[in-house]
């Protein structure tokens, strides 16, 4: 009598490009959207008051408002929505930080980014709404601008134990300061940064590889890896999956949901993804360190990434405006 065949193993569905992406680099999730962060299961996730006001709108995130205000404290109304502000952003990070196994980020105040102490005031005060809700500093990144004071108050706090993401990065002086000021991480922005290059007229990039943003991340994980810096190197701010895909190996690539969807989708599995930043292990002592001085003249001398810094601060002012405004127009009386 024939023994029964076994059947065979079924095999394993293809993997899609978000799924072989996270092989060679850590996948963050750039939104403060439950939702979106529950379903793509990043190992971080990292927000900003742009990303907060527009939570801040929907209707399921109206009691962390309402709660947030109960909550405010202050010698009068505008001291009250400031702290409302930053006690809501807390609920949002939170949240996120029961979702996530590894950090939230939570921005200062963008019209802080050139004041050193109130930055790090506000960042102790953070780390202590986080800690009274039970999330400790190790869950923490606090993000701030990459100004000269932005990251002087980085390197005093990351001496406290409160490790910073150094944000709106954009020039090449930005990241060897911050390297040196030993800051835990910064997010170089991609898509930014290829925005000024086409509205100066320059062509489209024949490919993501020629792409200035994608170029401009590239060069500044290599010179960390090269000098030995252990800062961690975040792709941010992208534009399209191409732009993304180029930065694979990169340490960490923080993407909005629309990007990560497209990635994990059933059509993303025919998309080739292999690592293109590769450590060749060699390493050489690192150049003596800017001082401001030399900080700002390097930084001024790179048109973009003055103009975009700048800009940048401005526009995350005006969100933070707006999210008091209406934080304000909730005021209990």
């Amino acid at each position: 009598m024939n023994a029964p065949l076994t059947p065979a193993p079924l095999a394993a569905p293809p993997a899609t490009a978000l799924e072989r992406l996270r092989a060679s680099s850590t996948v963050v999730a750039d939104t403060g959207d439950i939702d979106a962060i529950a379903r793509f299961r990043p190992q971080d996730a990292t927000t900003n008051p742009s990303l907060l006001l527009k939570v801040a709108g929907k209707a399921e995130y109206q009691p962390l408002l309402d709660e947030a205000l109960a909550q405010a404290r202050g010698s009068d109304e505008a001291a009250r929505v400031r702290d409302a502000a930053e006690r809501f952003a807390v609920a949002i990070g939170c949240r996120i930080a029961a979702l996530v196994p590894g950090r939230v980020s939570t921005e200062c105040d963008a019209r802080l980014s050139f004041d050193r102490e109130a930055t790090m005031l506000q960042a102790r005060r953070l780390v202590d709404l986080y800690s009274q809700a039970g999330v400790s500093r190790e869950r923490l990144l606090i993000k701030m601008a990459a100004t000269w004071e932005g990251i002087q108050a980085a390197r005093a706090l990351e001496r406290e134990g409160i490790q910073c993401n150094l944000t709106l990065l954009f020039s090449f002086a930005q990241a060897v300061a911050c390297a040196q000021a030993g800051v835990y991480l910064i997010s170089p922005f991609v898509g930014r940064i290829l925005d000024w290059h086409l509205a100066q007229g320059a062509p489209a990039p024949a490919s993501p590889q020629e792409d200035p943003g994608v170029a401009s991340v590239t060069r500044i994980w290599q010179y960390y890896k090269r000098h030995g810096h252990a800062t961690v190197v975040m792709g941010a701010s992208f534009r399209n999956i191409g732009q993304v895909l180029a930065l694979a190996g990169c340490d960490r690539l923080t993407i909005a949901p629309e990007l990560l969807d497209a990635l994990d989708a059933p059509a993303s599995i025919a998309l080739p993804v292999a690592p293109t930043l590769r450590d060749d292990g060699v390493r050489v002592p690192p150049p003596p360190e800017l001082d401001e001085a030399q900080f700002r003249w390097r930084h001024n001398e790179d048109a973009m990434a003055t103009e975009k810094l700048a800009d940048g601060i401005r526009r995350f002012a005006i969100d933070q405006d707006a999210l008091e405004r209406l934080l304000a127009q909730r005021l209990p009386a």
